[in-house]
């Protein structure tokens, strides 16, 4: 089993765990037993679930506020772990946003940060513990991607390129740690009801994505924790998109952008 064995002085570390996926992944690990610590930038809305963690799985819950997507946040966040006795078994990245539209009309500062938080604080956290991880020899990382990762989507070009570097990044660290008792996974779920698709993670595009191709958060985070549980390498969860998945990966170019763009209400 890839998953460590819970242990009072580990924790499973969750970015973006304020709600939806995040929140269901905190949810099923608690249910394994493992400890969690929650991460966000809304600290009073951790603390609700570490509460309800507690009460209903007896494991150790913590909540810590921090901005993943800036470095001297993940640093204090690493010195807040270290501060607090936990060793972090399970690094789940969670942490995300999206938008939608024509680039040149997208605010450039909204997009930079999107790379900062979908990118480079995967890198970031994974830097700062999976080393310790296979000096222990062993843990678990869970990063999440998405459908889009296997194809780009016009109107999401930022949006696509972050979740394809997730899945890029994430399938090249669980080759090099083969062997080494430590995991990677990548889950790539399509279109989730969740508050990112609320705050305009798909641009808008909500009404035009058929309603067979929807998840709901607490199927997501079952099948990637399962997969996780297994080390598997990439999850999809759904038949359907794993089927877009597959056709996002072979199907010409030529042929797909033309039609993903027919999803989308702008252009």
């Amino acid at each position: 089993m890839a998953l460590p064995p819970p242990n009072h002085d580990s924790t499973a570390l969750i970015t973006g765990a304020s709600s939806g996926i995040g929140a269901e992944i905190a949810r099923e690990l608690a249910r394994r037993g493992l400890g969690v610590t929650l991460v966000a930038r809304r600290e009073e809305r951790l603390r609700e679930l570490a509460d309800e963690l507690g009460a209903d799985h007896g494991v150790r819950a913590e909540t810590i506020a921090a901005d993943v997507s800036e470095e001297r946040p993940r640093e204090q966040l690493a010195d807040e772990l270290r501060n607090r006795g936990l060793t972090v078994d399970v690094l789940v990245n969670n942490a995300g946003f999206g938008s939608g539209g024509r680039f040149v009309e997208l605010d450039a500062d909204h997009e930079e940060s999107m790379v900062r938080t979908n990118c480079e604080a995967i890198v970031g956290l994974a830097g700062r513990f999976v080393p310790a991880m296979v000096e222990r020899g062993q843990g678990a990382v869970l990063n999440i991607a998405s459908l889009i990762a296997f194809q780009p989507v016009p109107f999401q070009a930022t949006y696509g390129a972050t979740k394809a570097f997730v899945l890029s990044f994430s399938d090249a660290l669980h080759e090099e740690l083969r062997g080494t008792g430590v995991t990677v996974t990548a889950v790539c779920p399509g279109p989730v009801r969740t508050e990112f698709g609320d705050a305009g993670g798909f641009g808008g595009a909500d009404d035009r994505i058929p309603s067979f191709l929807w998840l709901e958060a607490p199927s997501v985070a079952r099948a990637a924790v399962n997969g996780l549980e297994q080390g598997d390498r990439v999850v999809v969860p759904g038949p359907v998109n794993q089927v877009a998945a597959l056709y996002g990966q072979h199907l010409p170019r030529s042929v797909l952008l033309p039609l993903a763009r027919r999803f989308w209400p702008v252009g």
